[in-house]
């Protein structure tokens, strides 16, 4: 299955695992609770849906990577205990706390939550005296005498043997004890993703054009050479880095993420030319409504991977837009939240206090979602803005001595409508964008393919879709009708040449 399924899967396995029956015990008792063996190429995501899982679920996340430790990490160190049997004193050897359980509890105390998610990575690659001890774990859910609590799932990830020389075989015992779950590569998933994260236009629209360079893993003369998902993201990240310096990435910078000259080269060629285009075709031009008609003659005489190229530069740009609409679309719904909290204290206290109370609520909040893996980049950017604007509206007051309830509330609602209309400017600002996006590339394409292609992107697109659904965009909603309508009336036609096909065939037997 892909990643986006192993997902689903492991988060429905947490859920089953965490219900309980009437009497509040488990449904399913702890010893039938089998850890999830994940087995998959590296650098697919699987930690990533981990994190993810643990956010959405709101469970606690402890992640090790197995092969940094040592057998005294793992299980605790030795110690001689006293202990009598049968009236005789004897020395018997006792470990301290694994520090891997440790950290579970620890993540407990400080998050209270009382259930999670232990994560194991490169389970297969561990060393020949940690491994009898990582098998034990999975078929017992110990480490010596010490217990993994109840209400903990553990998912262990291994790669397959064609991907790394020292994995070691799993036997009958060990898999017969565990939920496996096998996952290959998708580039489908993954642009989903890409999409979702705001990874760089380019990365995105050049394996949309050579979708065979996303995942490849070779064995050469000069070793093993690779391009992986976590490389194509992390190198995505270095360019929106090196772009803001105003940094050049060459073939050398991209050859240090894609370990595969070859496909290294091509990106790199075809990044050159994605800059090429965005000069020579004016994307901000075209968004802006203010292209010219030589553009619209050169884009449809363009060979179909150069207007693919150019159609993606778009996309991105909208992506971007429509990210910013959807940041702002969240900041405001949460700073009216917090308003309507403050609104409810001010009576009987002091406002400039309430807006100090409620910055270290969500302090602490964001706190909290760290220790406990919860905490994604645009959660963390969400809850510091949020933080940030409540400071904000507190040292207004302080500064313009505002300390009456009522007048603190109309000072503070005043300053909250400026976010209201930065949403509004920046909703009009994109949609705007979108209708000239829309015009350019009827004039320039007609009803063509180009047109299907890019009003599928737009739906794909996480945060496009979601400025559509929001916010509205009149051409999209033509264009989906009637591709939506072509669709059906190509099923209809497959169904009803199927029809005659049986039809025919059985006049035949007759």
């Amino acid at each position: 299955m892909n990643i986006k399924q192993a997902k689903q899967e492991i988060a429905n396995t947490l859920k089953a695992y965490l219900t309980r029956d009437e009497l509040g015990n488990y449904l399913i008792p702890s010893i039938r609770q089998r850890p999830v063996l994940l087995m998959g190429p590296p650098g697919i995501g699987k930690t990533q849906i981990m994190e993810q899982i643990a956010a959405e679920e709101g469970v606690g996340l402890v992640a090790y990577t197995i092969t940094h430790h040592t057998r005294q990490s793992a299980i605790g160190l030795p110690f001689i205990e006293k202990r009598t049997y049968g009236g005789e004193e004897f020395s018997v050897t006792e470990y301290t706390m694994s520090e891997i359980l440790a950290s579970v509890y620890q993540l407990m105390e400080r998050t209270g939550l009382k259930e999670g998610i232990l994560f194991l990575d490169e389970i297969n690659c561990v060393s020949e005296t940690l491994a009898p001890m990582m098998l034990q774990f999975l078929q017992c859910k110990t480490f010596g005498n010490q217990r993994l609590p109840e209400g903990w799932l553990i998912v262990a990830a291994g790669n397959p043997p064609e991907y790394n020389k020292s994995v070691r075989d799993f036997d009958v015992v060990t898999l017969d004890r565990v939920k496996r779950i096998d996952v290959s590569e998708d580039f489908t998933v993954w642009k989903e993703y890409a999409y979702r994260r705001g990874l760089h236009g380019a990365v995105i629209s050049y394996l949309d054009i050579k979708k065979d360079n996303f995942y490849r893993v070779e064995t050469t003369v000069d070793g093993l050479q690779f391009a992986t998902a976590r490389g194509w993201e992390d190198l995505s990240e270095l360019i929106l880095a090196y772009e803001k310096l105003g940094l050049r990435v060459d073939r050398e910078v991209v050859g240090q993420y894609i370990q595969l000259p070859r496909i290294a080269k091509d990106f790199a060629n075809y990044l050159e030319l994605y800059y090429k285009y965005q000069k020579t075709y004016h994307v901000e031009d075209i968004l802006s409504g203010a292209w010219q008609q030589i553009t619209v003659l050169e884009l449809r005489e363009a060979p179909f991977d150069e207007k693919l190229s150019v159609m993606g530069l778009v996309m991105s740009r909208l992506a971007e837009s429509a990210r910013e609409t959807r940041r702002q679309d969240a900041l405001t719904a949460a700073l009216h939240t917090a308003l309507t909290d403050f609104k409810a204290k001010i009576a009987d206290a002091d406002p400039q206090a309430v807006l100090a109370q409620l910055m270290w609520q969500r302090q602490t909040r964001l706190k909290q979602a760290k220790e406990a893996g919860q905490l994604d980049k645009e959660t963390r950017d969400l809850g510091q803005l949020e933080i940030n604007a409540l400071e904000d509206y507190r040292q207004r007051l302080q500064r313009e001595d505002i300390t009456a309830p009522a007048e603190a509330m109309d000072a503070v609602r005043d300053w909250f409508g400026g976010e209201v209309e930065k949403r509004k400017a920046l909703g009009t600002e994109t949609g705007a964008r979108f209708d000239n996006a829309f015009r350019f590339l009827e004039q320039t394409f007609g009803q063509g393919q180009e047109l299907v292609i890019f009003v599928t992107e737009v739906t794909a697109g996480y945060d496009t879709s979601w400025f559509v659904e929001n916010f509205g965009c009149d051409a999209y909603f033509r264009h989906n009708k009637e591709l939506l309508f072509d669709d059906t009336r190509r099923r209809l036609r497959e169904e009803i040449a199927a029809a005659k096909a049986a039809e025919r065939e059985g006049e035949s037997h007759d």
